[in-house]
């Protein structure tokens, strides 16, 4: 692979980071960072109405929070800039002046209305709608005629009547019928750059040498192959990756659920998880290895692995994942990552004693899909505030015996290694019974759940006197019950 291998991942800040985006943008980085290549941030921000700075700050921040860096790019300068769309304008007219003195492209004065209408003609006759080609030789008397009437043009490219073909990196060589595209504009009567002009002066100055996007943008590759040559300029190597979809195959939307990295973010769900997950979606693992840290992703990273089908996006996969990577943190770090979602036990938990925290965040490190499970967890281990709630309680009493055989077996057994576990034994003795039958009962007493860390590190963590408390109150409530 050439030493001047040049990607870009180039988000519209028009809303929050899609997953699908993100996806693609992980696709550029790791294809980029395998080959020793740059990796460039480009933002698009062409769309005055839609495009805030707050937009593009919160893009720059999720993509930091994933782990994708970038070697050029607005906030990190370069060569090759500026890297935002809106501060280009400038370039666009040169090239725009470039295409008009070659003959590339006309003046179009036609109305969204009339365009429209245009359009609506072509579906009623069952026709793709394309433009017709009205003001392609218009003379100059004509032009004037329009302009005098207050319209601004737009430009359109001439299209070629040529077929259009390229070997795409993914999906193999590709073939459009020159005669199915119409001519197309490529700057607005605004002034704004339509995108595929924009893009294909942008990647040509940024000297980007592979582009890969989502296969949504292979019918935009044909006019942009037609521009590239005009201008005399050479074309990147294209890959177009499968798109995201929902369970329905449908394309992902909010109507899915959470789609957005800040929304994953928000739920708990670990950077390096995430980036494991958008590299592993739509491809297959390497060595069938599906856990792995950034480092691990880009050496075995190839698209060979990516397949042309749609990548339905998996949440209970993307838990997995982040159960697995939960499980590969270090014990402070972990207990790091687990505060801010620790809820208002936690947190008073983490201040007045934070061996106490990392313990318990250790303890329940088995249990935790997410960061955001850990506020349940914290609640269990704060006496103040604990409840088992009344369903636990009438589970838990309805096993009073196990309870009381437990309680007698603390008391009796004394403290120290396999203290929990010879109680269990005298438990088992006492009641006749093992395993779960034996083991649920306490763990609603001292829990109020069925499911937790294991019960011998609870009971540690408790320690005598509340393990005691517990299996008391149950106790008492079952009396109460009974009387």
């Amino acid at each position: 692979m050439s030493v001047s291998l040049r990607l870009r991942f180039a988000p519209s800040p028009t809303g929050e980071l899609h997953v699908g985006n993100a996806r693609t943008a992980a696709l550029n980085w790791l294809f980029a960072r395998h080959h020793g290549g740059t990796f460039v941030l480009r933002i698009e921000d062409t769309d005055r109405e839609r495009s805030t700075d707050a937009f593009a700050a919160g893009i720059c921040d999720d993509l930091r929070w994933l782990g994708i860096d970038w070697d050029e790019g607005p906030d990190r300068g370069g060569d090759c800039g500026p890297y935002r769309q809106s501060e280009r304008f400038d370039l666009y007219e040169r090239y725009l002046a470039k295409l008009r003195d070659g003959g590339h492209v006309y003046p179009c004065y036609c109305t969204e209305e009339e365009l429209e209408a245009e359009r609506s003609v072509q579906l009623a006759r069952r026709v793709a709608p394309r433009y017709s080609g009205r003001c392609r030789n218009l003379t100059p008397d004509q032009r004037e005629s329009e302009e005098k009437r207050g319209r601004k043009p737009a430009w359109r490219f001439r299209s070629e009547h040529a077929a259009i073909s390229f070997d795409d990196l993914i999906r193999g060589p590709v073939r459009f019928e020159g005669a199915d595209i119409g001519d197309f504009i490529i700057v607005r009567s605004s002034g704004l750059p339509a995108y595929n002009f924009a893009v294909v002066v942008d990647d040509h100055l940024m000297r980007i040498s592979h582009v890969i996007r989502g296969e949504d943008h292979l019918s935009n590759t044909a006019p942009q192959l037609m521009l590239y040559r005009a201008l005399g300029f050479e074309p990147p190597v294209f890959a177009h990756h499968s798109l995201v979809l929902g369970a329905d195959r449908a394309k992902l939307s909010k109507r899915h659920g959470a789609v957005s990295v800040r929304a994953f973010r928000e739920e708990g769900v670990l950077p390096e998880a995430l980036l494991n997950y958008l590299a592993l979606l739509g491809a297959s693992a390497a060595d069938g290895q599906e856990i792995g840290t950034s480092t691990e992703l880009i050496a075995s990273f190839s698209l060979d692995r990516l397949g042309k089908g749609g990548a339905v996006f998996d949440e209970a996969k993307l838990k997995w994942l982040n159960a697995a990577h939960l499980k590969l943190l270090a014990g402070d770090r972990l207990a790091e990552r687990l505060l801010p979602f620790s809820g208002e036990a936690g947190k008073r938990m983490a201040g007045e004693n934070p061996g106490r925290f990392r313990q318990i965040a250790e303890a329940c490190r088995d249990n935790l899909r997410t960061l955001a499970d850990i506020a349940p967890f914290m609640e269990i281990f704060d006496p103040l505030h604990f409840s088992p709630g009344p369903e636990a309680l009438r589970r838990a009493s309805q096993e009073g015996d196990v309870l009381a055989a437990f309680g007698e077996a603390l008391r009796r057994v004394q403290p120290g290694d396999g203290y929990f576990r010879r109680a269990v034994r005298h438990a088992e003795e006492r009641t006749g019974r093992k395993g779960k039958r034996l083991l649920l009962p306490l763990r609603l007493a001292l829990t109020g759940r069925s499911d937790g860390p294991e019960l011998e590190k609870v009971v540690a963590l408790l320690g005598g006197e509340e393990t005691m408390e517990r299996i008391e109150r149950v106790l008492n409530f079952e009396r109460g019950a009974e009387a």
